[in-house]
């Protein structure tokens, strides 16, 4: 029998390693997601946040909204990045590490990896950790020579990058990439709190790319939120069954339909479920009550105007590189950069 050091574990005891520290991973976000819930439906205006809309099932469903015919961000988004990605590459420079906050379509991760020189790796940062794995392993496939290294994390939070690359450091320049409008789901303070976190992940001599959604007519943006197929109210129901699932509510999710509007003295979308009758909801020894027509606050996408957006990146540390809309001037796409060495 060949000896084993005591240094490096077996295989088998690596694994179990890992198995368990997945384990515990898993109970304590079902914990916080628990704990969410709970304090959530506590407040008068009750309210859940919306990065849990993001299971396999919302993760698909958001998916199939990007694709409806009302539903613009990603078309002008789409559109941006693929007539400026030659310009993003060159911004990234040769060898960098793109880190995407969330992890979206990989038809615009390809659009930049494309565009950029010899791109060292990928780093997916989420808390849909299957969505993001079957994604990442998509990608590997098409590109085998960046390193894939997905994170399974609230971006939100704080988080440190993986180390890779010589010395345990990301090769060349770091990319942070923040596409959609989900900047839009935080109010502008935490919007501006949120800019600040992530430069403080990518660090000095980093960059940004990051979409954000414009100010525009009403029915355009109501319509985008409520949609003809009603794919948007799934996804927003979709939130209710997946409490049931992971942390023991009983939501009749037939008991609430599907809101948003557009409140204009906030300049945001608003996402709401609506009870449609007297009802009680529990989840162990906790009961929600929940009078006829009131709602669960879900979601807010606030909309900007160009200026309004850059003077909260330049609070939160970042100055303009370039600045990009589509030709209806309906979204736009901007290029910070953090003051500091590269690399």
């Amino acid at each position: 029998m060949a000896p084993v050091s005591l240094a490096t574990p077996p295989a088998g005891a690596r694994t179990a390693s890992r198995d368990t520290a997945e384990h515990r991973a898993a109970d304590e976000a079902t914990a916080l997601f628990r704990a969410d819930v709970i304090f959530g439906l506590s407040q008068p205006q009750k309210a859940l946040p919306p990065k849990y809309f993001y299971d396999a099932a919302g993760s698909r469903l958001f998916d199939h909204i990007c694709r409806l015919p009302e539903y613009y961000p990603t078309r002008c988004e789409l559109e941006i990045l693929k007539a400026r990605a030659a310009e993003i590459g060159a911004l990234a420079g040769p060898g960098a590490s793109l880190v995407e906050f969330g992890s979206g379509s990989s038809i615009k991760v390809r659009l930049l990896l494309d565009a950029m020189a010899e791109p060292a790796a990928y780093v997916p940062i989420d808390i849909s950790g299957p969505h993001m794995r079957a994604a990442v392993a998509r990608l590997a496939e098409a590109y085998p020579a960046v390193a894939m290294v997905p994170v399974e994390a609230d971006f939100t939070q704080a988080v440190r990058l993986p180390p890779l690359g010589e010395g345990g450091r990301l090769e060349g320049r770091r990319v942070g990439f923040f596409p959609g409008s989900t900047i839009g789901n935080f109010t502008p303070e935490a919007a501006t709190s949120f800019l600040a976190h992530v430069g403080e992940v990518l660090g000095d001599g980093s960059a940004l790319v990051i979409g954000f959604d414009l100010a525009k007519d009403r029915a355009v943006l109501e319509a985008a939120y409520d949609d003809r197929a009603g794919i948007t109210a799934a996804f927003n129901l979709n939130l209710l069954s997946r409490i049931n699932r992971e942390v023991g509510a009983d939501f009749d999710p037939g008991g609430f339909r599907h809101k948003a509007f557009f409140n204009g003295t906030e300049n945001r979308i608003e996402m709401h479920l609506e009870s449609v009758r007297e009802q009680a909801v529990r989840m162990g020894r906790h009961h929600f009550a929940f009078a006829r027509g009131e709602t669960i606050h879900t979601e807010n996408s606030y909309k900007f105007s160009v200026d309004a957006f850059l003077a909260m990146a330049r609070h939160a540390g970042w100055r303009q590189r370039a600045m990009w809309t589509d030709p209806k001037g309906w979204f736009a796409v901007a290029a910070l950069e953090r003051e500091g060495e590269v690399g």
